[in-house]
């Protein structure tokens, strides 16, 4: 098939400036309702893009765990790629594609660490195994083979099988604190439908953009 051919027609809703919410993160969290409310297999999968001090970009799929009046929260290993760059460049953008609701909503924000109580307390909200993974997995390094992580993972699995894994030291929480939240409807012909919230001290500018 020629991709240059491939074509949908966006029809389900339509966006206003009459209809959103005057907070931003009270629009988001009424989309993301929505998104739960049609069932779409993980809403919550974001794409959060860092870049380092020399603007060379990275993007990965990561999930999101939190929703608060400040932000998004995610976790990670604090080694990571994306968390090494975040060090250098705390400046990130997630997006959130809804594809059964022919949405996305974009976001561009500053990130800063969860408290250590935080993490932990979602660290121990996970399963077992995921915390295991957490404990030894040297995230984003390069190893020699699966089989050597394998057996350090059964390892330690036996370890701490019926006890409390010990909590990383190297793993926790991010918030991305957003600047700019945008909202994008599809629409027929292209002509879609991109509200944009933008932080200044006295709240969100809420403005149109063109298609």
């Amino acid at each position: 098939m020629d991709i240059s051919l491939m074509r949908k027609e966006y029809k389900l809703k339509i966006l206003s400036e009459a209809q959103v919410m005057p907070d931003a993160m009270d629009q988001f969290r009424l989309w993301f309702k929505e998104a739960e409310e049609a069932a779409i297999p993980e809403p919550n999968a974001m794409t959060l893009a860092t870049s380092t001090l020399n603007a060379k970009p990275s993007a990965r799929i990561v999930l999101l765990k939190g929703i608060t009046s400040e932000g998004f929260i995610f976790y990670t290993n604090y080694e990571s790629r994306k968390a090494m760059e975040m060090a250098e460049n705390p400046s990130v953008a997630l997006v959130f594609l809804w594809h059964e609701l022919e949405r996305q909503v974009r976001v561009e924000g500053k990130v800063k660490k969860t408290s250590r109580e935080e993490s932990e307390k979602y660290f121990y909200s996970r399963p077992f195994q995921s915390q295991v993974s957490a404990l030894i997995s040297p995230q984003s390094k390069v190893i020699a083979g699966k089989e050597e992580l394998n057996l350090i993972h059964q390892n330690t699995r036996a370890m701490h099988e019926g006890d409390k894994v010990p909590f990383p030291e190297n793993w926790g929480g991010y918030t991305v604190v957003p600047s700019l939240i945008e909202f994008w409807q599809g629409r027929e012909s292209r002509f879609h439908d991109r509200i944009q919230y933008t932080r200044n001290v006295e709240g969100w500018v809420i403005e149109r953009l063109a298609p």
